[in-house]
């Protein structure tokens, strides 16, 4: 291997850890990002990771300051309830229109999705903590598994990215609605498999509003 394609693989490596750890909250919003420990948490050089947290700037989790360096991106409750909006217009948008050209090959996909959510939902309501971070990842596959079909990459590209900003406001506030989420995904399984797009995006609607009630109600962004 060159020494250029090991270096992007210890970029691309240590992008894809810095990310997931701002968007599972392991670092927490508003925390300074100094290059230099983080050169020895993720084994990058500082040049490198200038050019990750820029790059994690353009995304929205990452604040660039000049002359004051990196920070993760604060949040709040008005910001939460912005990146909510967005997640249910770009979902609404696209639930009618993966429905209507699913095959059976995508239901397959679907069902598949949901078992796993729905094993991790027990699990956690049970008491295991130590799977939410497993559980969000089932609950973002399913969410994604819904609306694949809607034949537009860019549609579900910007998606990714929304979804992955509401997902960190969850893992900040630590939201878990237990079984009202969880009936509410079984239902919106039902509306897949019958295709009844009008239905599912009233209970998406009640689903992403009831959890930023909830969080709201918490006091978790105050």
């Amino acid at each position: 291997m060159s020494i250029e394609l090991v270096a992007n693989s210890i970029a691309d490596q240590a992008y894809d850890r810095i990310r997931s750890d701002i968007v599972l909250a392991r670092l927490k919003p508003g925390s300074k990002l100094r290059l230099e420990r983080l050169a020895e948490l993720y084994g990058a050089s500082v040049s490198t990771l200038r050019e990750i947290l820029n790059r994690l700037s353009s995304e929205g989790l990452v604040l660039a300051e000049e002359q004051r360096g990196f920070q993760v991106m604060p949040i709040s409750a008005a910001g939460f309830e912005d990146v909510a909006a967005m997640r249910l217009l770009l979902e609404t948008h696209a639930i009618p229109l993966s429905f209507s050209a699913g095959d059976l090959e995508w239901e397959g996909r679907v069902v598949a999705a949901h078992h796993k959510l729905a094993a991790l939902e027990r699990r956690v309501a049970a008491g295991d903590q130590d799977g939410t971070d497993l559980l969000k990842r089932y609950d973002r596959e399913f969410h994604h598994a819904l609306i694949e079909a809607s034949g537009s990459q860019t549609l579900l590209d910007l998606y990714a990215g929304v979804f992955d900003q509401y997902l960190r406001y969850q893992m900040a506030a630590v939201v878990f609605r237990g079984e009202i989420a969880a009936r509410e995904h079984g239902e919106l399984l039902r509306c897949a498999l019958t295709r009844d797009a009008d239905t599912a995006c009233e209970i998406l609607r009640a689903h992403v509003d009831g959890c930023v009630a909830h969080t709201l109600a918490s006091g978790a962004l105050a």
